[in-house]
């Protein structure tokens, strides 16, 4: 099949983003008022789907009444939410990166405008939960957010749309299986459902585009796209379940964090949430050789 030239790829980029906003005016959602924001909290049932929970199937879980088992995911949900800010001002800085010095008569930058507005509703939607959840709010620690730094700074095109995909996809997963579930808070599930309709595009754009990049970029700016991101798999897998939600239930952390490192159901549960991931960034050239392999294991991503 012989290769786009420059132009047609333009083209594409332009069609993707119409269909992207044709999608948005129809399906985008407003959570301060489609939410019942005020009802209380259900008794007795979940904030993630049990068996999302870090250490499910472990001999400490084993040893947890439900009600610990159910503020144990509490406090995971809160400690998602958190990140989950953190991760979206993140890819808002490297959205208003990417199309800096772009056309803003443009559907490809009308689109990436129309998304950080999306991002801007989700990290006040996020926040919010983490209120209504009367938890601490869950951070990054100063390692990871040092990191998260220097990826937002130093990132290249392909590099963003790579951290992105991680971010998004990974959480999508998780939350496919959160919002159809009834064992779990109706608040939560309301949540989880605006945030994949609208995710859902965020992907499309991102996969779209990364792509293209891979495709055009210069050799030097592919390499250092797998190196960065089999990097960012590390600090995003490790960012998801903060230390502290273990300590919050009355655990040993240090214990908790082995066992549920050592957990094959965890690992699989990680596996699981990025093998669709894993599978478009071997087929474009993300992960390419023994070494991205070896970064993208390291995280828990990989098999």
């Amino acid at each position: 099949m012989a290769e786009k030239s420059g132009s047609a790829l333009l083209t594409d980029r332009e069609q993707v983003a119409e269909r992207l906003l044709e999608a948005s005016a129809k399906h985008s959602h407003d959570p301060e008022t489609e939410l019942d924001w005020d009802a209380p909290l259900e008794p007795g049932k979940w904030f993630l789907p049990e068996r999302m929970v870090s250490l499910y199937g472990t001999p400490i879980w084993n040893r947890l009444s439900e009600e610990r088992r159910i503020e144990l995911s509490r406090h995971e949900a809160a400690s998602l939410a958190s990140a989950g800010v953190w991760f979206e001002v993140i890819l808002m800085q490297l959205l208003a990166r990417h199309i800096y010095d772009m056309d803003p008569r443009s559907r490809h930058v009308t689109y990436a405008l129309t998304e950080m507005a999306d991002e801007c509703r989700h990290s006040k939607m996020f926040a919010r939960m983490v209120t209504k959840l009367g938890t601490p709010c869950y951070g990054p620690g100063g390692t990871t957010r040092f990191l998260g730094r220097v990826l937002k700074t130093t990132a290249t095109t392909p590099g963003a749309f790579t951290a992105t995909l991680l971010v998004e996809e990974i959480l999508d997963r998780i939350q496919r299986q959160t919002f159809p579930d009834e064992t779990v808070q109706p608040l939560v599930r309301g949540i989880t459902r605006i945030h994949v309709v609208e995710e859902a595009r965020h992907v499309r754009y991102a996969r779209e585009e990364l792509r293209r990049q891979m495709a055009t970029c210069p050799a030097w700016e592919r390499q250092f796209t797998r190196t960065v991101s089999g990097e960012a798999s590390v600090v995003v897998a490790r960012a998801l379940v903060h230390p502290g939600v273990y300590a919050a239930v009355g655990l040993d952390v240090e214990e908790a964090q082995r066992q549920a490192r050592e957990s094959a159901h965890r690992r699989e549960t990680m596996r699981w949430s990025a093998e669709k991931l894993v599978s478009f960034l071997e087929e474009i050239g993300v992960i390419h050789s023994a070494l991205d392999r070896a970064a993208w294991r390291r995280s828990g991503l990989l098999g």
